[in-house]
């Protein structure tokens, strides 16, 4: 029987890896080094309880040293789209923005926009607009 946890130890380290690989989140990476900790102390026949201690320490401690490193340096950075660079610029309305007919249009940086106004009134052509958000391919404007 003394070989049981060895072995069980020895599965749960192949199965943190492999969940890992499958994952990619550096998660159970870490149970995986606490699995290989307390692998030590089940080939020295230690009681489970000291097994299970093991690795639960070195889990938590390997999870909290080193997640926010890993996480910082694996972060995704936001792109920005071309259609992200009229957000904060002005334009002018060429078509009647009028949102209960769905109708509207805006010239910004050179491109024509389906335009929304954000607070539903009217907008001439003609009126100068900020443009405050994107919504999909419609820019929602509001009066400069």
């Amino acid at each position: 029987m003394e070989w049981v946890y060895p072995v069980l130890w020895l599965v749960l380290i192949i199965l943190f890896v492999v969940l890992e690989a499958a994952t990619v989140q550096l998660v159970s990476i870490w149970m995986a080094v606490g699995s290989l900790a307390a692998l030590l102390p089940a080939v020295l026949g230690m009681p489970v309880l000291i097994q299970i201690a093991v690795f639960l320490i070195v889990s938590v401690l390997c999870l909290i040293s080193t997640r926010p490193f890993v996480q910082k340096v694996l972060a995704v950075k936001k792109t920005h789209t071309n259609a992200d660079r009229v957000i904060g610029k002005t334009g002018l309305v060429t078509e009647t923005i009028d949102n209960g007919l769905e109708e509207g249009r805006v010239m910004v940086d050179g491109s024509s926009w389906k335009a929304k106004n954000a607070d539903d009134a009217v907008l001439e052509a003609g009126t100068r607009v900020l443009v405050k958000a994107i919504q999909g391919v419609t820019l929602i404007v509001e009066k400069a």
